[in-house]
């Protein structure tokens, strides 16, 4: 009866002491919740400052759009701040303070980025420089210091009531153990019983404590990887805007070279080569620049249906080519291997740059093995990879027995502009661009290496369904320039003055009739006028009216107007999660006068729809 009674009272004490340390536990999280709202919230204003400061400074539209939707986003924002903190008449009373404060930050900024003429904006500004927004963001946020500073104590005294309510769990388990041993002693078979459950209870605590460590192990590595993916979005989305300045200028200077080598027949040989000189210049740039958009996720992909397989026995010749004779490069293609959706230009690139990597880490010959396989990734793998789904993928792996790579180096390996060779053998582009190729894929890339051994680069491709497609392309070099034919008009639109002059010349060299407009509503115009155009050849980046909505206006003037769009930045109105819009004929910018002659002929043909460019100097070079 005393043993049963202190089991009684031992287990009703235990139960009033979890379930209050449940409670305790909860109003800690309640407490951290709230600080991470408050943080969330000073994120926002300074959002607003920023957008504020920039629009006033740039005359950035995209700022102004960007400042109305954070301005609009503060109610419900801190409506949500306040059901957290209802509970706490102090905070209630900050939240009032806090509204007041912010509504007087909103309508400043909406008020300094809605100026009618130039004196107004002059006076926003000077109110800007003038500290007049720092002040008022400066007043919303010393409340919210003021909120963090609350809910800081009373954390403190939430942890405190909850390390009590530990300690009192432990006391309460120890007097516990103790009268056990007192009944033991009185009834030995009843102490041995209880000793086996105190035995299998302590069992059951180490295993639950070792479960946690390793869960909050696990959450640290996905915390590291999900700050290195926003850091990498963020050199992206730099380098996106980088390569869209850069390709409008090449696309100048590649066409323009390209024009006058074709009119120097005749000419002295040493002008030719110093043109072919400057030609090669630009078609490294142009390759820059390509490598620079698929890091950044921005390239137009042409997805097809591929057997890697194919893929790679197809490739078997450049790539010994590639490698040189003192290396030995082996391939073991699996039976069976599932079909995959990918862009093939692209991966061709992904797996030369692996090979030149390979050849770069074996100085004086060594062996490559290209591998395939079926591989599955369960959600185990996935869970500390936070931007890769658990699914079925494509595995090509690409071995090398090099002077491997230390951990420090394989952290670093995907950033843009990071190499480990010497100055002109490499710009640091290669796995970046790797990277971006396999996410904008949906795929992912992983490196395996150690230091003396070699390094192997697995690379997994979603698994996709139906027959496979061998992609033709044949390379420029090897086809005539196709030319007009009789009655054809082309009216080319372009805001870039030189650029547009470049696309007008090539065209009439080619023997179209040719109209230009440096406008939708200019180009409009002249479809009302002309009827008889035949295809409209539009940049898709100009103001007020982008490529996609003066097509849509000049086809409901012309149904059966051919349309070919241009740009040289690929985040646009025909190209969405780095795919072309179907039915959409593309050109990319920087392009040479074959390959515009080559596109243009396929979409008046009735083709040159989401079909990739032919490798050749602007577009397909390999590096």
């Amino acid at each position: 009866m005393a043993g049963l009674s202190l089991a009684t009272l031992a287990t009703v004490t235990a139960l009033f002491l979890i379930r209050a340390e449940t409670r305790s536990n909860h109003w800690v999280q309640h407490s951290l919740n709230v600080q991470v709202t408050v943080g969330q919230l000073i994120e926002h204003v300074r959002a607003i400052e920023s957008d504020n400061r920039g629009y006033l400074l740039t005359g950035n539209p995209r700022m102004k759009t960007e400042l109305a939707g954070l301005v609009a986003g503060l109610g419900p924002a801190v409506d949500t701040l306040a059901a957290e903190v209802s509970d706490n008449p102090r905070q209630r009373a900050n939240i009032l303070q806090l509204r007041e404060a912010l509504t007087a930050k909103a309508r400043f900024a909406l008020a300094t980025t809605s100026p009618i003429d130039l004196a107004a904006k002059r006076n926003a500004i000077a109110q800007i420089e003038a500290g007049t927004g720092a002040r008022l963001m400066n007043n919303a946020l010393a409340i919210m210091h003021r909120m963090k500073l609350e809910e800081d104590r009373l954390l403190v005294i939430r942890r405190k009531a909850t390390d009590r309510i530990v300690l009192g769990t432990g006391v309460a388990l120890l007097l516990t153990v103790v009268a056990a041993l007192l009944v033991a002693a009185l009834v030995l078979r009843d102490a041995r019983r209880r000793e086996r459950e105190l035995t299998l209870a302590r069992d059951e605590a180490l295993a639950a404590g070792a479960a946690m460590r390793d869960q909050i192990n696990r959450r640290e590595r996905v915390e590291a990887q999900v700050r290195q993916m926003q850091k990498m979005e963020s050199i992206g989305q730099l380098t996106g805007g980088i390569a869209h300045d850069f390709n409008n200028m090449l696309a100048i200077v590649i066409g323009s070279l390209d024009l006058a080598k074709r009119r120097l027949r005749g000419d002295p040989e040493k002008l030719e080569r110093c043109i072919a000189n400057a030609y090669e210049g630009a078609e490294r740039a142009a390759s820059l620049t390509a490598r620079l958009l698929a890091f950044s996720r921005q390239q137009p992909l042409a997805p097809l249906t591929l057997d890697v397989n194919k893929l790679v026995s197809g490739m078997s010749e450049l790539l010994r080519r590639t490698m040189g004779e003192q290396f030995l490069v082996e391939t073991v293609l699996a039976g069976g291997l599932w079909r995959t959706m990918a862009d093939p230009g692209q991966l061709e690139n992904t797996l030369v740059n692996l090979a030149i990597n390979a050849r770069d880490a074996m100085d004086g010959g060594g062996r490559m093995t290209i591998e395939t396989a079926n591989a599955y990734l369960d959600d185990e793998y996935c869970r500390d990879r936070a931007d890769v789904s658990p699914g079925q993928y494509v595995m090509i792996s690409v071995s090398d027995t090099g002077t491997g790579m230390t951990p420090e180096v394989i952290a670093k390996a995907f950033e843009p502009f990071f190499t480990t060779k010497p100055v002109g053998r490499g710009t640091g582009l290669g796995l970046s661009q790797i990277f971006g190729f396999m996410k904008q894929t949906g795929g992912h890339v992983a490196i395996y290496s150690e230091v003396g051994q070699g390094t192997t680069v697995k690379l997994y491709l979603p698994r996709g369904t139906g027959e496979a497609v061998e992609p033709q392309v044949a390379a420029l070099n090897d086809r005539i320039a196709p030319e007009a034919r009789p009655g054809e008009v082309i009216l080319v639109v372009e805001d870039e003055s030189r650029v547009r002059h470049f696309s007008v010349d090539a065209l009439r060299e080619l023997g179209y009739v040719v109209l230009s407009a440096p406008n939708g509503a200019a180009a409009l115009r002249l479809l009302a006028d002309q009827p008889q155009i035949s295809m409209l050849f539009t940049d898709i980046m100009m103001p007020e009216m982008n490529g996609r909505q003066l097509a849509d206006s000049a086809r409901a003037l012309v149904p059966e107007l051919k349309v070919l769009f241009t740009t040289g930045y690929t985040r646009n109105a025909v190209v969405h999660n780095g795919m072309l819009d179907a039915g959409v004929a593309f050109l990319p910018k920087p392009f040479s006068v074959q390959q515009l002659a080559m596109k243009v002929r396929d979409v008046l043909d009735g083709g040159g729809v989401n079909r990739p460019l032919p490798v050749g100097p602007a577009t397909g070079v390999r590096s």
